[in-house]
Protein backbone atom coordinates (compact mmCIF):
# COMPACT_ATOMS: atom_id res chain seq x y z
CA UNK A 1 0.00 0.00 0.00
CA UNK A 2 1.48 3.94 -0.99
CA UNK A 3 1.58 6.03 1.10
CA UNK A 4 -0.12 9.12 1.03
CA UNK A 5 3.37 11.45 -0.10
CA UNK A 6 3.69 8.40 -2.41
CA UNK A 7 0.12 9.10 -4.16
CA UNK A 8 0.71 12.74 -4.39
CA UNK A 9 4.37 12.31 -6.00
CA UNK A 10 2.52 10.26 -9.12
CA UNK A 11 -0.23 12.28 -9.76
CA UNK A 12 1.99 15.51 -10.50
CA UNK A 13 4.82 13.06 -12.30
CA UNK A 14 5.62 13.98 -16.23
CA UNK A 15 2.68 12.87 -18.73
CA UNK A 16 4.50 12.23 -22.17
CA UNK A 17 2.79 15.01 -25.07
CA UNK A 18 0.23 13.30 -27.30
CA UNK A 19 1.26 12.05 -29.97
CA UNK A 20 -0.47 13.63 -33.19
CA UNK A 21 -1.66 12.20 -36.22
CA UNK A 22 0.42 12.60 -39.48
CA UNK A 23 -3.14 11.13 -41.11
CA UNK A 24 -5.88 12.78 -39.53
CA UNK A 25 -8.15 11.82 -41.96
CA UNK A 26 -7.76 8.52 -41.82
CA UNK A 27 -8.02 8.47 -38.14
CA UNK A 28 -11.98 6.88 -38.24
CA UNK A 29 -11.18 4.33 -41.22
CA UNK A 30 -7.74 2.84 -41.56
CA UNK A 31 -9.32 1.07 -44.96
CA UNK A 32 -8.95 3.69 -47.25
CA UNK A 33 -4.73 4.01 -46.51
CA UNK A 34 -4.11 1.26 -49.43
CA UNK A 35 -0.70 0.41 -49.35
CA UNK A 36 1.66 -1.46 -52.18
CA UNK A 37 4.10 -3.75 -51.26
CA UNK A 38 5.54 -5.03 -54.08
CA UNK A 39 4.52 -4.00 -57.76
CA UNK A 40 5.88 -6.00 -59.93
CA UNK A 41 5.35 -7.44 -63.79
CA UNK A 42 4.10 -11.02 -64.80
CA UNK A 43 3.65 -13.16 -67.95
CA UNK A 44 -0.34 -14.20 -67.93
CA UNK A 45 -1.93 -17.28 -68.47
CA UNK A 46 -1.56 -20.02 -71.04
CA UNK A 47 -3.46 -18.05 -74.36
CA UNK A 48 -1.91 -15.06 -73.58
CA UNK A 49 2.07 -13.82 -73.91
CA UNK A 50 1.68 -10.03 -72.99
CA UNK A 51 3.66 -8.43 -69.98
CA UNK A 52 0.81 -7.39 -67.55
CA UNK A 53 1.31 -5.21 -64.60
Amino acid sequence: MPTINQLLRKKSSRQAPKLKSKKPALAGCPQKRGVCFRVYTRTPKKPNSALKK
